[in-house]
């Protein structure tokens, strides 16, 4: 049993890249659900956002499984491209740092941002509900959460960090000069959107205009900031209004075309639009950035965004790569211990079944004890169970991640016949549940 990740981001492939390989939530849970048709892939959760798309999975062996795994991200997506320039991978101790610094935002385009914590509670929350979760991603994903928690609140990373709404919306004043009276039209009405609004408006936009699919969508989000709803196939007649176009959809395709565009620029008469594509996969057919007057950013642009916190944060980063280093170190003893804890379990119910027969027993036998009396025969006899397990405990314990790990293994269940008398499902259901914990 292994730990092996395989991924892209945005530092290893470029948007037209990750666009291709990103994941909708849709395709995600179906996948998920089909996961046992994948030999060798055991548990998995699937992390796409817009900077990057990962697949963690407890697989059988890690050498062998990479190409299923492999196979399972091709399934996901549709495609079958050669991406082996774009992909990297990690194994065991090296997957389980990698998720922690995705985890606390040290693995991001933008240093300390808030929202990828969120994007990895989502991701397992998915996978949970589609049952490929049990005791290692459990406890890896826990543990992963509960570090990211840790680097913002420890340290301070993300005192007065930028989100992508944010770069957008400084990308935007850094070419116009000023956004002061300018008016703005967003195409997308989710989080993102609302967070790019909000950037908008502080920076002096006094016109907001929203184009969603869901026109009712739109009119809740615009409200909130003065603006306007605009229905979905008149937007980019009204575009003719604004100097900034942001588009954040979920769309799979391109929302924002050449032919339109061109059709809009002669309306303006020669005053210039700025697009931001901050969408993955992209929302603006990049052909529109060859229209005279048009200037178009997608999401890798902003990496050049000049950010004035962000010596502080790479200072704060220092301390937050030594939490990432503690957890991580942590974990992994803690997993060195985790191939034993089926076998301690077994043995563990195994010895208590025959305690709690005995007792059972001897209580028709001795019917002149009073309930004070029994409690004292049911404390000794779990003694007596304890103080025989403690040895055999010590020694597997002793073992793990030895040479000798798989002898012991084999050893307790060859003489406990811990694989067959008396295991039944009930009872493997009572282990596994034990080895969760």
């Amino acid at each position: 049993m292994q730990l092996l990740m395989l991924g892209l981001n945005h530092k290893t492939a470029p948007v037209e890249v990750r666009e291709r390989f990103s994941l909708a939530k849709g395709a995600v849970r179906q996948g998920l659900m089909n996961l046992s048709e994948y030999d060798g892939l055991q548990e998995m959760v699937v992390l796409s956002t817009c900077n990057r798309s990962e697949i963690y999975a407890v697989v059988d062996d890690a050498a062998s499984d990479e190409v299923t795994l492999k196979q399972f991200l091709f399934d996901l997506t549709g495609n079958e491209e050669d991406i082996d320039e774009y992909l990297y991978k990690y194994v065991d101790e090296e997957c389980i740092r990698h998720l922690f610094l995705v985890a606390s935002s040290l693995d991001s385009l933008v240093l300390g941002e808030g929202q990828i914590l969120s994007q990895v509670k989502e991701a397992y929350a998915l996978a949970r509900e589609a049952g490929t979760t049990s005791t290692v991603i459990n406890t890896l994903f826990h543990r992963a959460i509960a570090t990211g928690k840790r680097v913002r609140t420890e340290t301070r990373i993300a005192y007065n960090s930028v989100s992508v709404s944010y770069a957008a919306v400084e990308l935007a004043r850094q070419e116009l000069g000023n956004l002061e009276g300018a008016g703005a039209l967003i195409f997308g009405a989710g989080k993102m959107a609302e967070l790019t609004a909000q950037h908008l408006v502080a920076r002096g936009v006094k016109k907001i205009m929203v184009a969603n699919r869901h026109l009712d969508k739109a009119e809740t989000l615009a409200a909130e900031f003065g603006g306007e709803a605009v229905p979905w196939d008149q937007a980019m007649r009204r575009a003719v209004e604004a100097d900034v176009i942001v588009t954040s959809t979920g769309a799979p395709h391109y929302v924002v075309k050449p032919w339109e565009t061109q059709q809009l620029m002669a309306k303006r008469k020669g005053r210039p639009l700025f697009f931001i594509d901050i969408a993955v996969p992209r929302d603006v057919d990049p052909e529109v950035a060859d229209i005279k007057g048009v200037t178009l950013y997608n999401i890798d642009s902003l990496e050049a965004v000049v950010d004035e916190h962000v010596e502080e944060r790479r200072r704060e980063a220092k301390a937050a790569y030594a939490i990432v280093e503690e957890e991580a170190a942590a974990i992994e003893k803690r997993f060195q211990y985790l191939s034993f804890q089926p076998i301690m379990a077994l043995l563990s119910n195994r010895c208590e079944r025959i305690r709690a027969r005995e007792v059972r027993r001897a209580s028709s036998k001795l019917p002149e004890l009073n309930e004070a009396q029994w409690r004292q025969v049911e404390h000794m006899s779990r003694m007596i169970v304890r103080k025989i397990l403690r040895m055999p405990m010590m020694k597997l314990t002793a073992a793990a991640g030895t040479e000798q790990e798989e002898f012991y293994i084999e050893a307790m269940r060859a003489l406990f016949k811990l694989d067959t008398i008396g295991e039944t499902k009930s009872e493997e259901k009572d282990c596994y549940r034990y080895a969760q914990q």
